[in-house]
């Protein structure tokens, strides 16, 4: 069964990312159930950076100048793994366990989640990244460590992902919000 894959409706163009559900299934299944349940839809990127990344999917971000963009996540609660059938579970403010199973790299186009920086404290929000950022590979050394878990299906969907991150900012935050309209999932 080929893996799923995302169609990014925002407010710069679409964006399309096939979920490595085959490899990453408890990160994916995360991300598929959120986007199912319209959890992404109306948030705005909060926090993009050129030659870095594209920052997305905190719940405060539905007001896209909210001071407290990028500090949420979602309810705590049960998700299906779509890999294994088991049960998954957000806790502690909505945070997955960290995945570290498949050696993806986050290379331009790619898809990680984003966390605090201390473990299993990934929960909704992640980022695309637009270059090679291997630093914030989980297997590299350091501390940051963020899995990949999609990755652009198209050039015209990570000329989209870079246009974004180029938007003027103030702190990082664009000037005029880039709205995620919706994000389903085939």
């Amino acid at each position: 069964m080929p893996n799923p894959v995302a169609t990014f409706d925002t407010s710069m163009g679409q964006i399309k990312c096939e979920i490595f559900l085959d490899q990453m299934p408890i990160t994916a299944s995360n991300f598929i159930d959120l986007a199912n349940s319209g959890f992404y839809n109306g948030l705005h990127f909060h926090r993009v950076i050129p030659n870095f990344m594209d920052q997305f999917g905190c719940p405060y971000s539905k007001d896209p100048k909210s001071r407290r963009a990028g500090t949420g996540g979602p309810p705590d609660g049960t998700f299906k793994n779509l890999k294994t059938g088991g049960t998954e579970t957000r806790s502690n403010g909505g945070n997955i366990k960290d995945e570290h199973a498949a050696r993806i790299s986050n290379e331009p186009g790619t898809l990680s989640m984003a966390n605090t920086g201390a473990p299993n404290t990934g929960g909704s929000q992640f980022f695309m990244n637009v270059v090679h950022n291997d630093f914030l590979d989980w297997f590299s050394p350091g501390e940051s460590k963020h899995p990949v878990f999609g990755k652009a299906v198209d050039k015209a969907s990570f000329d989209v992902m870079v246009a974004i991150s180029k938007v003027p900012t103030r702190d990082d935050c664009p000037n005029t919000p880039v709205m995620m309209k919706s994000v389903t999932v085939a």
